[in-house]
């Protein structure tokens, strides 16, 4: 059910025939209990993804249905854990079944029993049910306040027991207190019910309790309790007495965008028919009628709720206020609007500021701020959409702007465009500003809305590329710009911010400025207006300046060791930053490493080799630094720029230039990082190491001395792309010499086809790459990228390179010689990266795919076959002493796949999962069962069709959780599986 958890409604054609299938179950009689509870747990799972609002109006509701619903909660435990699902689905069911439109005391019947006893009668039978329910610590709770608001709110109930329930139900929670664990309990059940029930009945049966349920929330001052979820019901019951006191109505005062109808909206549309659709507005025909005084006391506690510290209190809160608003008369309105509006003021919380956000929009949305507002209300969100406050060593603000954002959509949607007409500009820029500057990636999608140009500001920063921070800043930003003719100042706003108190904020202010000078020389370089001597003139006259004005900068250890070490001892320079390099820290090996890369040419003349050396030092992975994958990157880039700045001689020095002496060791540097498969928990950092520069040099080495590319490199260079594109990184072919298959390739990607195929595409990369496997000298490397791409987690990649796999492996079935020489490889790449987590797990995977589709069928004509035995030894070997979750699943379904093998092997990997059935994790234990279940199923001449029953029943029907009594059990299964002859003799 989980893959339809984002579209519920898909459930909607199949919901009726899979709870009457349920149903039948728990109705028939001869049913044990295990199998009802199973059927109930499954009605509960399909309530939980679809919602038991619309999963109520599906259960039978018939009169006969009530006194077997009512006979079924005798033999329930309320405080029974492992059955609360039959309780929860049953409370559901009666809630629906109590409903029937006739009068309960007509299904008593005669009360007085046989014996002279008196019966309990059904309605109260219902309600005890009901209030013993309201007090459980599970999910039972909120099923028993729906049946609550069912019951209790019929007529003829309604007149006999809803006095007294809301006594019992307001000393309870008077007694109760939120300090204790019980008592949160009991609050929080007797809150739901309240709540459910001010909801569900009339305002004329609920108006004579309202005060005095208010009195008594009052009393239990939920807004001190720790509890989110008191608190919210708090709110939440709060808002539902606050509209029981108002007469419920539509204000004639609120402001109307179109209609209710989406028929009368689309006749609108139509000028001929405009004037025939009538103005129709539902309200009362008083708009001046008192008021009752709590409903001052109900408003003051939402806008406290505003500012709660929880969001869902807060959005709870915002939604009380648009519902309590419609319902009051202009001026009151007006003055809840302004005290929302003193939500945004700066000695308040960014929690508050979030509150009131939430509030606008709901009072937008329903056409309670009036266009006169706007004047007010759009500065305020302006600040809001910017809002950021630091809080010790970080800064909070971003669920303000998500919220700012969600008023401007509110809007947009609430009001005719032509008293939106003098905001728009500033609303729009500010949206922009947060949709490609913003720190946070969900303000930047919650921007990514209405602008001026909109189509073409949208495609260009819709949703998935704004997703990117790097792509807003650098690519976005500068598309956008595009679309705005106007030029501001922009230096006269940064200086200022240069000197500002602020840290971060002076920080950014002088960074700003270094790269709009840098920008500016760049643009006056390129239409020639001064050339490098006049930046020259000016950069040593800003020199002579700084020393006739008799700076302060004598003495500075920067100033000074930066200035004597480059211009006198550039040689020291260079050994400091060498050394550097093999910091402790990984950040200082980042900077030394960029910083040798920027070096200019005439710094590195003489030293070109030590450089590389320390740079490929860096790249080394060891025990101590495996986790410096930034490190390595910025190495790798390091080198790149260096062998950039110095240029290509092929007779040159290696201490000057790259030349035949040194390309070799380069190349052996950035092609040993295309095996580091690193990952943290920032993900495959490993992936950021991967053709990092390699495709840089290659080019650099094609233009001027292509010669230097030898047949070996260039050919590690093709495999590597070959792994690269049958993995998630894109690559391209590179015109260099030596290439192997050159004629095979040139078929598999023609040059007609490079510009249409699209290798971003899984659907069309991988039918492409997978016809690599035919080709030896890249099979090795394809099936590595393939076993990362068939074994990952993105769909799209798992899907289609799956698909290409076996379309290759339908091609070589039947050749065994073709067959043999894939495996061989297969077996190699699974040696290689035993233990190798972030190839060895998806390996797995992709092995469990192609044994369960037959791909090896060829070798189950031979017993004791070698691919067989080798792969047993290597999964053995990879799940050794793990406790790694994830692996030791995946090898399960290897092992149960390899069954099909005959001869020894079989034996082998039928003791492995016995093993596995031992393991300590319970987890493992189930799961090894259930894919062994399935795996007699299907192979199910491996048992003796004698026992075979019992075999089945042991797998099904034990406790695997449950280590203690495992071990016998497996002892006699071993006994009852039958092997092939040889092995059952031995046996």
């Amino acid at each position: 059910m989980d893959k339809y958890q984002e579209q519920p409604h898909l459930l909607d054609p199949h919901l009726e025939w899979m709870m009457n299938l349920l149903l039948d179950i728990v109705r028939d009689n001869d049913s044990p209990p295990a199998l009802v509870h199973l059927a109930f747990k499954f009605l509960y799972i399909i309530t939980k993804v679809r919602g038991y609002k619309i999963f109520l109006g599906l259960f039978p509701h018939e009169v006969a249905d009530v006194q077997p619903v009512i006979d079924m909660f005798t033999n329930q435990n309320p405080k029974d854990h492992e059955t609360w699902e039959t309780r929860y689905v049953l409370l559901l069911w009666l809630s629906v079944t109590c409903l029937i439109p006739f009068d309960l005391s007509r299904l008593d019947g005669n009360l007085t029993s046989e014996c002279g006893q008196s019966r309990t009668s059904v309605m109260d039978r219902i309600l005890q049910i009901a209030e013993s329910y309201l007090v459980v610590s599970d999910k039972a709770r909120d099923a028993a306040a729906v049946l609550i608001s069912k019951f209790i709110t019929r007529p003829d109930v309604k007149k006999k027991k809803m006095a007294d329930f809301l006594d019992w139900t307001l000393l309870t929670l008077s007694k109760s207190s939120f300090q204790t664990m019980e008592g949160t309990i009991i609050m929080d059940g007797m809150l739901q019910a309240l709540a459910q029930v001010f909801k569900h009945g009339t305002r004329e049966s609920c108006l004579p309790y309202a005060s005095t349920v208010l009195e008594c929330l009052d009393k239990c001052k939920l807004s001190e309790s720790n509890h989110t979820l008191l608190r919210k019901l708090g709110v939440k019951l709060v808002q539902r007495l606050g509209l029981t006191f108002l007469k419920p109505r539509l204000a004639k005062w609120r402001y109307q965008r179109g209609c209710r109808s989406l028929t009368a909206n689309l006749r609108l549309s139509t000028p001929d028919e405009e004037k025939q659709i009538p103005y129709i507005l539902a309200s009362d025909s008083d708009e001046d009628y008192d008021v009752p005084e709590e409903v001052e006391n109900v408003i003051g506690q939402l806008l406290v709720g505003l500012k709660d510290k929880d969001t869902v209190v807060r959005w709870s809160a915002a939604k009380g206020i648009g519902r309590m608003t419609g319902r009051l008369p202009k001026e009151l309105a007006d003055d809840v609007v302004g005290s929302v509006l003193d939500c945004f003021s700066f000695q308040e919380t960014d929690n508050a500021w979030h509150g009131g956000c939430l509030a606008l929009a709901e009072l937008g949305r329903r056409g309670l701020l009036l266009p006169s507002r706007l004047t007010d209300v759009v500065p305020v969100i302006l600040k809001a959409l910017t809002y950021d406050e630091k809080r010790g060593a970080c800064s909070v603000g971003s669920n303000v702007r998500d919220a700012a954002c969600y008023v401007c959509w509110a809007f947009a949607r609430a009001y005719e465009p032509e008293e939106l007409k003098p905001f728009v500009n500033k609303i729009s820029s500010a949206l922009v500003i947060v949709t490609v500057f913003d720190r946070d990636v969900n303000c930047r999608r919650a921007a990514s809305g209405t602008f001026p140009h909109g189509i073409d500001i949208l495609t260009t920063a819709d949703y998935f590329a704004v997703g990117n921070r790097s792509n807003c800043f650098l690519n976005i930003s500068v598309n956008i710009a595009g679309f705005f003719l106007a030029y501001f100042a922009v230096f006269p706003k940064l200086l200022p911010l240069a000197m500002c108190s602020d840290l971060h904020t002076r920080h950014g202010a002088v960074l700003a400025c270094a790269e709009i000078t840098y920008a500016l020389y760049k643009l006056a370089t390129e239409k020639n207006r001064y050339n490098d001597f006049l930046i020259l003139f000016l950069v040593c006259t800003l020199i002579k300046n700084l020393s006739l004005s008799k700076m302060p900068f004598r003495g500075d250890p920067v100033i000074g060791n930066y200035a004597f070490s480059t211009f006198f001892f550039p040689d020291e320079l260079m050994k400091n930053y060498i050394s550097e390099l093999q910091n402790t820290e990984e950040m200082i090996r980042c900077g030394f490493s960029l910083a040798l890369g920027s070096f200019p040419s005439f710094f590195l003349k003489g030293k070109l080799k030590l450089v590389l050396e320390g740079l490929k030092a860096v790249t080394h992975i060891s025990s101590k630094d495996l986790s410096f994958a930034e490190a390595r990157r910025d190495a790798l880039k390091a080198i790149t720029k260096v062998c950039q700045t110095v240029g290509v001689k092929a007779e040159g020095s290696q201490d000057d230039v790259i030349c035949k002496e040194n390309v070799s060791q380069i190349y052996e540097t950035l092609l040993g990082c295309m095996n580091d498969y690193t990952t943290d928990s920032r993900g495959d950092v490993g992936a950021w190491l991967q053709c990092t520069g390699l495709m840089e040099l290659t080019l650099l080495l094609t233009r001027s001395q292509p010669e230097l590319i030898e047949a070996d490199v260039c050919k590690q260079i093709m495999c590597c792309l070959a792994q690269q594109s049958s993995e998630k990184i894109d690559s391209f072919d590179p015109p260099i010499p030596h290439v192997p298959y050159r004629e095979e390739l040139e078929k598999i990607f023609p040059k007609s086809e490079s510009a249409i195929l699209n290798w971003n595409a899984p659907s069309q990369a991988f039918p492409c790459i997978t016809q690599l496997l035919a080709l030896p000298a890249y099979r090795y490397h394809v099936l590595l990228g393939l076993a990362v791409s068939v074994g990952g987690l993105t769909e799209s990649t798992v899907r289609y390179s799956t698909q290409s796999l076996f379309e290759y492996m339908k091609k070589i079935q039947n050749d065994i010689q073709a067959m043999d020489s894939f495996s061989e490889t297969l077996l190699q790449v699974f040696k290689d990266n035993l233990l190798n987590d972030r190839v060895s797990v998806p390996l797995l995977k992709m092995l469990d795919q192609m044994l369960a589709n037959g791909c090896f069928d060829i070798f189950t004509t031979e017993e004791n076959h070698w691919f067989s035995l080798k792969l047993l030894s290597f999964c053995k070997e990879e799940i050794k002493k793990s406790k790694d979750i994830q692996k030791l699943r995946s090898s399960i379904a290897v092992f149960c796949g390899m069954i099909q093998f005959p001869g020894d092997v079989r034996k082998k990997v039928l003791f492995q999962l016995f093993l596995l059935l031992c393991h300590p994790f319970p987890i493992i234990r189930k799961t090894t069962a259930s894919q062994v279940y399935e795996m007699v199923l299907i192979y199910s001449d491996i048992v003796d069709p004698a026992v075979f029953d019992e075999v089945m029943t042991i797998l099904s029907d034990t406790a695997w959780i449950e280590r203690g009594k495992i071990c016998k059990l497996i002892i006699i299964t071993v006994t009852t599986i039958r092997l092939n002859s040889p092995i059952k003799e031995r046996g």
